[in-house]
């Protein structure tokens, strides 16, 4: 039941994140390519052609981390390998079918959206933009090796499991 309330929430969420950071990406990688492009030109100019890779690369990154946590969060720790390549599958094509089916159905053009985004031509705000994903692999990385943390979340899962236990002997029993 939970899974079946929870799991389109998890993937609306994860496409909004994807696409709004896959179109997104493109501006910021630009406006970094630009200001590096100041300071030294033939690295800029390598950034500037080589976009389509550099933007691939961070939405790449964005479902990997996205793939991480919603399969788990969904599905539980006792996952199958099928059940996350699907989950994993529907995230990717989400993010790659969508502008298509919004612009078919709806109208929304979501480039417009995306260009819109002059926030990301501070260079500043790009980068800070470019590394989420990022700090989000090293903040759960962090939280999954710290030991108390480990042992207090066991503790805590061996609780709840015990209280399901005796909430449906109490149910059978009123039964």
């Amino acid at each position: 039941m939970k899974a079946g309330i929870i799991t389109p929430v998890y993937l609306s969420v994860s496409w909004v994140l994807t696409v709004s950071y896959q179109l997104l990406t493109d501006t910021a990688v630009r406006s970094i390519g630009t200001n590096i492009g100041l300071l030294n030109p033939s690295l800029g100019l390598w950034i500037n052609s080589n976009i389509q890779t550099i933007v691939f690369v961070y939405a790449f990154t964005w479902i990997f981390v996205l793939s991480s946590v919603i399969p788990q969060a969904i599905l539980g720790k006792e996952r199958s390998v099928i059940a996350q390549y699907i989950v994993v599958l529907t995230l990717s094509l989400l993010a790659l079918f969508m502008p298509y089916i919004l612009l078919s159905l709806t109208g929304i053009d979501i480039t417009l959206v995306a260009n819109s985004a002059t926030f990301l031509t501070n260079p500043i705000i790009a980068a800070v933009y470019l590394m989420m994903p990022y700090f989000f692999m090293i903040g759960l990385d962090l939280r999954n090796r710290n030991p108390k943390s480990r042992q207090k979340r066991k503790e805590l899962a061996e609780e709840l499991e015990i209280s399901k236990i005796k909430y449906n002997s109490m149910v059978e029993d009123k039964s």
